[in-house]
């Protein structure tokens, strides 16, 4: 007997991590309904190995009409919202459309998937709705302490997806990924903007002193693990997904260098960033026991093909110097 082919729809499905995890779920023969408004940082590029093979539709998720007529048309079995508003710089400087995408946009998206049904709702979080810790790592039963006005949007909707498993026994599960890094990314993130600063031979800037410690996860492997998490998750479940490869920012900076053959000096410690969390760091055993799934990739090496993936996409990385110099002129 032919396995039935499961339809899902993805929710900013043309961001950064968001078509990796389409991309996956295309070549694992899922079939995929893409939504995004492709706002600055959303980009169809990504998914131009798969043209054909997905359905597009070019939607904002807090527009409840359009969001309701698509689940009528393709009446998907499972939902996975990636589409968000991301950057702290951008949530300290201007909220409302954090607020906006993150919160109103994942109650809309809860509304259409509960009156149609939806077998499983994944909301993709963040590590970030942790706060920081000083020592050992976060459990998906530590408290939320949100710190920065984008986290505080990503925990509200979070909140927002427990209230409707207790209230309407809603089948809605929750990710909490820690940094992702790789191929494709949005120049506002620290590592492709260490790579442009570069290649416009300007200096990196560094908040601080550079000893906020993250935890880095290569961006296919994240997918794999979201996709993991999508098919043998529990409704009412939180899951953590970590790497245990941890760094300070400065550190990651001049491996960046290093790998471009770049001098330190290039490097430009500027004024802290308001709230800014010290250090992330996830206990993501749950994932690692329950889905017997791990990182494959290492740092190292994961940094070594971004890089060089970048360099042979200097057109489309240089393209988006104009959308992001206000936040990063020296």
């Amino acid at each position: 007997m032919r396995k039935r082919i499961c339809k899902i729809l993805v929710t900013g499905g043309a961001g950064f991590i968001g078509s990796e995890f389409v991309r996956q779920a295309v070549m694992k023969g899922y079939r995929v309904i893409v939504l995004d408004k492709l706002s600055y940082a959303g980009d169809l590029k990504r998914l131009a190995d798969i043209r054909g093979r997905y359905v597009f539709y070019k939607i904002d998720i807090c527009n409840e009409a359009k969001i309701q007529r698509v689940f009528n048309k393709e009446k998907p079995e499972i939902i996975v919202n990636f589409a968000a508003e991301t950057h702290v710089d951008r949530s300290i400087r201007q909220c409302s459309s954090f607020i906006e995408a993150n919160v109103r946009g994942t109650q809309v998206l809860l509304e259409a998937s509960r009156k149609h049904k939806v077998k499983k709702f994944l909301q993709i979080s963040t590590d970030e709705v942790y706060g920081e810790i000083t020592r050992g790592s976060f459990r998906e039963d530590s408290p939320l302490k949100p710190n920065s006005p984008y986290a505080a949007t990503k925990a509200s909707a979070d909140l927002l997806i427990g209230s409707y498993v207790r209230t309407y026994g809603f089948p809605a599960l929750i990710a909490r990924p820690c940094n992702n890094y790789g191929p494709w990314q949005y120049p506002e993130k620290l590592i492709p903007l260490s790579i442009l600063k570069i290649l416009r031979n300007e200096k990196i800037p560094v908040y601080g002193r550079g000893k906020n410690s993250r935890e880095w996860i290569f961006v296919a492997d994240a997918a794999e693990g979201l996709l993991k998490i999508m098919e043998k998750g529990r409704p009412g479940e939180i899951y953590n997904l970590g790497s245990r490869q941890e760094l300070r920012n400065k550190d990651v900076v001049r491996k960046i260098l290093k790998t471009l053959k770049k001098e330190e000096g290039l490097i430009s410690f500027v004024k802290d960033r308001p709230g800014h969390d010290l250090r992330y760091c996830l206990n993501s055993r749950k994932v690692i026991r329950g889905f017997n799934w791990r990182p494959k990739m290492n740092f190292e090496e994961g940094l070594r093909i971004t890089v060089s993936w970048y360099l042979k996409h200097k057109k489309w990385l240089l393209s988006k110097w104009q959308s992001i110099s206000p936040l990063y002129t020296n």
